[in-house]
């Protein structure tokens, strides 16, 4: 299982999310992952690849809805160029508050909209000219990928019938607020045989999670119960958590000391996570650059084995 982070977002996002990058990749993490949160991620993704060599870069997540499926092709195959094949495009529906409330689009129907958004978006990125009718979209176009590989196209699938949607037809799933009960027991089992019947590789299980290293588990989970509450409110991540038997955000943040994390660490491997992304989160008494430094030293193991 390969050690990844999560990129700031906040008032100064641009530079700290490229300077984030570069110590990032200097503290040996396999992939550095920016959500498309008040800024456009694979903007600023590009600008950062431009500073490093080796780190992946993914999106955590664009939204699929207000981005025609042909534009995305073409920004995200521009990146891809640009930054030497090292993008990881995780895409999402988002929320219905954010794009029927927010955007005035129709939310109505996301698996027929998910379904043939990947149908076009993965026939552009193989360098296809693609010609298609659906109930959708009508698309009859052609990019130019510049020659560079097809990125990974990792789908935010959280509930059952998107995951198996996702195993036919993306490259794998990104997961938040998703708990080790829920990848193990729920998650995983679903986008794997999916992916098997259809004769697909393996998925790719990204899952990102809020880590923190504390000797008070109890208060760091309180915490998190706190500042993540309304993850635990939002449909999806709310499916997410009751599927996984959690009551709440702090049911599922990974927490504790330096030897117990690493043992949870290992029980994500073993659930088949094939990427853990580190979301660090300071409970209080708790230090950022201890569990900055602990994750940064798995990572440099290049993975953390299943067993």
């Amino acid at each position: 299982m390969r050690i990844g982070v999560m990129l700031p977002v906040g008032p100064r996002s641009i530079t700290q999310a490229v300077e984030a990058a570069v110590v990032a990749e200097q503290a040996g993490f396999s992939s550095a992952w920016l959500a498309n949160v008040g800024i456009d991620a694979l903007t600023v993704l590009a600008l950062a690849g431009k500073e490093t060599e080796r780190i992946e870069l993914g999106t955590a997540v664009v939204p699929t809805y207000p981005r025609h499926p042909v534009m995305l092709a073409q920004q995200a195959a521009t990146v891809q160029a640009a930054i030497g094949g090292r993008l990881a495009l995780g895409i999402g529906l988002s929320h219905r508050v954010a794009i029927e409330d927010g955007l005035g689009l129709d939310y109505s129907r996301p698996i027929p909209h998910t379904r043939e958004y990947l149908t076009i978006l993965n026939g552009l990125l193989e360098g296809q000219r693609v010609e298609f009718k659906g109930e959708l979209y009508r698309v009859n176009s052609a990019i130019n990928t510049y020659g560079a590989p097809k990125p990974p196209i990792l789908v935010a699938a959280l509930g059952p019938d998107m995951l198996r949607l996702c195993g036919r037809l993306a490259d794998g799933t990104l997961t938040w607020m998703g708990g080790l009960s829920y990848l193990r027991d729920f998650a995983v089992p679903r986008i794997s045989a999916a992916a098997q019947k259809a004769g697909r590789p393996a998925p790719r299980i990204v899952a990102a999670l809020p880590i923190c290293v504390t000797q008070d588990i109890a208060g760091a989970r309180e915490y998190a119960e706190q500042i993540y509450a309304n993850y635990g409110r939002l449909p999806s991540y709310r499916g997410a958590l009751d599927h996984g038997g959690a009551s709440g955000p702090g049911d599922i943040v990974v927490v504790g000391s330096e030897h117990e994390i690493e043992r949870q660490l290992h029980e994500f491997a073993q659930a088949g996570v094939t990427d853990f992304v580190a979301s660090l989160f300071r409970a209080p008494g708790a230090s950022d650059h201890g569990t900055y430094e602990l994750l940064s030293a798995l990572a440099r193991r290049a993975e953390v084995p299943a067993q």
